[in-house]
């Protein structure tokens, strides 16, 4: 998100770039937080009125998009939306239904456990968009309230997401700015995001557990669920759980090779799409990339072409890198207290707004601060903290990341709505808790 063209625009009507630029940011943000429109055309027309009104030149604004996040993004979109179409992930859900013979509470867990994991290696939007249908249907059977079951799931999804490069958007922009691996994310973040996780669940069953019962009849109904009638293309499965193995290892020892986790995503994605019909016939190949291309969200994908520019248009004009400077004004230039900061900070603006476009303004910011601390290696932590923050501060509220909002649109047509003050009641404690956690790993392992 670095400027590097030399050539500088014109400012419209003789402006200050600066205000221009940062009124086009808060307005942008602001109404993205009322939701009444699409948050990618709104990002998209933030984005142009940053070339129309001179702040930055159209070459600026292409060199701004990280394409190394907007190629992992896309590649990892087109794997997992060829990998739903096998039902491997309503697979897994019955059976760790099944595994604790239908216990409400025991499901709970699986389903939370089988939520965090597949958080952590794909990512959180596209989990939750496969595991809360099946949640719904399995509590339906059960006969119980759907509520603590989807509330954990968006706690699950937020925590799994957090541990690796891939499990959720703001950790791979994270990732690609201050090239981090996906080693680098699972040797820092997952050690601690397993406790986060338990210490969780232990709330929740305070909250939720005792209350969770059901009666024989109904865990009986679930032990009849067949799992196998999930799967609807064994072939093509086992084509996925390959190049899903594959591309996993690829980002291990992408480092290794220098290679982007981009390259590995995609290649992965081009992979798969072409194992996936080889052997048809070229018309119902065409047909088939289509359907796929169908599936990708590509309103995510422009809503992060958007965000970059807008994000490149502000800290062109100086206002992040003095932003930066009062920061660490602010704390008397004291490592320790920046990275308390950053943690704090992350979470609580990332439970208010969606954490991505937060991550977005943060990033440059705390580039801005290298020379500060000694240099990229020496402000890791910072990272570390950042990723943190916006990952387990996004379950603070229902608009604080963007899985909380397609759990509660699915609980929503389920006739089970999922109140905002209601959600935030424990959601707040909760998220308030794990950064507590958070803050002490991080001076433990970084700062002591």
């Amino acid at each position: 998100m670095h400027n590097t063209s030399g050539h500088e625009a014109s400012v419209i009507f003789g402006f200050d770039p600066t205000w221009v630029a940062v009124t086009i940011l808060l307005v942008v943000y602001g109404v993205i937080m009322a939701e009444k429109f699409n948050r990618a055309v709104l990002a998209l027309l933030g984005a142009g009125l940053m070339i129309l009104c001179g702040v930055i030149t159209q070459q600026q604004a292409v060199a701004g998009i990280d394409f190394n996040t907007i190629g992992l993004l896309t590649g990892m979109m087109v794997i997992v939306a060829i990998s739903q179409k096998t039902g491997m992930f309503q697979y897994v859900a019955i059976k760790a239904a099944k595994a604790v013979k239908g216990s409400p509470w025991g499901i709970l867990v699986m389903l939370s456990i089988v939520t965090a994991v597949f958080s952590a290696f794909l990512d959180n939007v596209t989990t939750v968009l496969l595991i809360a249908p099946v949640t719904l249907l399995i509590t339906d059977a059960l006969g119980v309230r759907p509520y603590p079951y989807l509330f954990a799931q968006i706690f699950a999804s937020n925590i799994g997401g957090a541990s690796t490069l891939i499990g959720d958007p703001p950790n791979i922009m994270i990732g690609s700015a201050a090239n981090l691996s996906f080693m680098d994310f699972l040797t820092n973040l997952a050690p601690i995001t397993p406790l986060i996780f338990l210490l969780t669940l232990g709330v929740i069953w305070f909250i939720f557990g005792r209350d969770l019962t059901a009666s024989q009849e109904q865990r009986d109904l679930i032990m009849q669920f067949d799992e196998h009638e999930a799967l609807k293309d064994i072939p093509l499965l086992k084509k996925c759980l390959f190049v899903l193995f594959a591309v996993i290892g690829g980002f291990s020892v992408a480092h290794t090779f220098h290679l982007e986790p981009a390259t590995i995503a995609m290649f992965g994605a081009a992979m798969l799409l072409l194992l996936q019909t080889y052997g048809q016939p070229v018309h119902d190949k065409d047909h088939a990339y289509e359907r796929v291309m169908s599936d990708v969200e590509w309103t995510t994908i422009f809503f992060f072409v958007g965000l970059f520019i807008i994000v490149t248009g502000v800290e062109h004009t100086g206002v992040i890198a003095s932003l930066g400077e009062k920061v660490i004004t602010l704390t008397d230039g004291d490592f320790n207290a920046t990275v308390g900061a950053v943690l704090w900070v992350s979470a609580i603006a990332s439970a208010l707004i969606d954490n991505i476009p937060f991550v977005a303004t943060m990033i440059p910011l705390v580039q801005s601060m290298e020379p500060t601390f000694g240099g990229a290696e020496a402000i890791e932590p910072i990272w570390w903290a950042l990723a943190l923050g916006a990952c387990l501060g996004g379950n603070g509220s229902l608009i604080g990341a963007s899985a909380n909002l397609i759990v509660a649109g699915f609980a929503q047509r389920a006739g089970h709505p999922i109140l905002f003050l209601q959600f935030m009641k424990h959601a707040f404690l909760l998220m308030i808790m794990s950064i507590a956690v958070s803050h002490l790993y991080i001076y433990w392992r970084y700062l002591t």
